[in-house]
């Protein structure tokens, strides 16, 4: 690998280039499904490849190759010099990058067991058991399973002279129950909706989220859903149980805080961002026990954001992104490090694979949990007139990521100190400072998960990557909630 990489650098140094990366990677995935009792997908494939990216004339070049071969690095790095070169012609400023010293480092995600050691006919197996639990459940009308492993080795080396190789697992695992009942379709997913749990693990993730143990139970409430009354409409205290917070944090902190929106270098699938900045270190995004930070490191957790190195040689760091309600950082690169005064990037630069250029990418956004002992079910004890939320079902929000609107598959009651009936239909809505604001206890770490989300698309063309989102219940004030869901 590093002489493939050595000859594509010299290539593109040679022919005017005053920086110039390579990385090749080595990726293997697995991924499987049943729907009713069949088996709805089966694939296992492996992909090999390389790019080179420049900087010539001030401006950014960047080509790929399937070809793991000498002549095909030289090739691939003319190609991408030329394609600086042309973009040369029509840009606005030269790209500058704040500097970063170079390093040599190996990393491996620790992991028990290498998922690929495990047959496909046992993967199998297991997603049966699952689907035969949650079909017992008279009334279930369609179960659907998925089990996901993924083994990514990347080289990464730099004309600065980085030499970085990372080997990282991904393991995820989930399922939904379907009840289709009249004209309604309620559906309950574990461990959370979406594609279920995924970490940067090895196997042991799947006995650690006991999937057959909890599948009858997923089923029961399902069914449960279509009897149970629809959602009030009003104004209420809610309590959002942690996955919700999750993807709350997700799609009104973590996109946001991307800085090439903010610049407005980047505008696809999310839109840009209301945080200008002026807004950074003077506004007031949500109440003192709001503390968010963008954290890589591998001390945080096993999260789908974690790693040693992001994509162009820096180590993985922990930003602070809200700080006691303060808005305190953004997520950036080399680039956008230097077109707003840091003195160093936040190591946020990502890919989805060999063939796409690394943009910004959200790492393990996270909110810490409280500092003094509180569980879910002392929160709900101490709310006196609220609803619960339970594991989201769909999300809307505008394209400068302030005015939202959230639904659930499952809600509860809560009257005086005790959840009373189950809700269906649930949904509530905000605007984002407003609500971050109203934020008045969260509960401590035992009830903290850090929550896998595999699907985060961005860029043209589109890149999908996981990002990592650790949170536990907290509870909000006077939310509108109701409005998304009619009754029948």
């Amino acid at each position: 690998m590093k002489d493939l990489a050595s000859s594509a650098l010299n290539t593109a140094t040679h022919l005017g280039a005053t920086y110039a990366d390579v990385r090749v990677i080595d990726e293997r995935s697995r991924a499987l499904s049943t729907k009713n009792g069949k088996i709805g997908t089966a694939s296992d494939a492996r992909s090999q490849g390389f790019n080179v990216r420049v900087i010539v004339d001030g401006a950014w070049g960047f080509a790929s190759c399937a070809n793991l071969e000498r002549n095909s690095a030289e090739s691939t790095a003319v190609h991408a010099v030329e394609i600086g070169k042309a973009s040369a012609r029509v840009k606005q400023s030269d790209v500058k990058l704040v500097p970063e010293k170079p390093v040599t480092a190996e990393w491996t995600t620790p992991y028990k067991i290498d998922p690929f050691t495990i047959s496909i006919e046992q993967n199998l197996a297991l997603l049966q058991k699952i689907d035969a639990e949650l079909r017992s459940v008279k009334g279930v009308t369609l179960a659907d399973t998925n089990m996901n492993f993924r083994r990514e080795e990347q080289w990464f080396f730099s004309s600065e002279g980085a030499d970085i190789h990372q080997t990282k697992f991904t393991t995820g695992a989930g399922y939904v129950a379907y009840v289709f009942a009249g004209s309604e379709i309620q559906k309950r997913s574990y461990p959370t909706s979406f594609g279920g749990q995924w970490q940067n693990k090895g196997y042991e993730l799947i006995d650690e989220l006991k999937l057959v143990e909890n599948a009858r139970r997923i089923a029961e409430e399902a069914v449960a859903l279509h009897s149970a009354d629809q959602c009030p409409e009003g104004v209420f205290d809610i309590i959002l149980g942690s996955s919700q917070l999750g993807l709350q944090i997700h799609e009104s902190v973590g996109h946001p805080i991307e800085l090439d929106r903010v610049l407005g270098m980047e505008a696809n699938f999310a839109g840009t961002s209301f945080l200008t900045l002026e807004k950074l270190r003077t506004l007031k995004y949500g109440s003192e026990l709001v503390n968010v930070v963008a954290d890589a490191r591998q001390e945080h957790g096993p999260g789908l954001g974690t790693f040693a190195f992001d994509d162009e040689g820096i180590p993985a760091q922990n930003t602070p992104i809200i700080s006691n309600g303060l808005f305190t950082g953004y997520l950036s690169s080399r680039e956008t490090a230097s077109l707003i005064g840091l003195q160093r990037s936040g190591g946020t630069l990502r890919a989805e694979s060999w063939n796409r250029l690394p943009i910004i990418r959200m790492t393990n956004i996270s909110i810490l949990p409280g500092e003094k002992p509180l569980l879910l079910e002392q929160l709900i004890a101490s709310t006196d007139n609220g609803v619960l939320f339970d594991t989201n079902r769909s999300w809307s929000i505008d394209d400068k990521r302030y005015n939202f609107q959230f639904g659930t598959e499952l809600g509860w009651e809560i009257k005086n100190g005790k959840r009373t009936r189950m809700l269906k239909n649930p949904s509530y809505s905000g605007i984002t400072t407003e609500f971050w604001n109203s934020m008045d206890a969260i509960c401590s770490s035992d009830e903290w998960t850090l929550w896998g989300t595999p699907n985060c698309g961005k860029g043209q063309p589109q890149q999908v990557m996981g990002t990592g989102h650790g949170a536990a219940p907290a509870r909000f004030r006077k939310v509108k909630v109701g409005s998304a869901y009619k009754g029948n």
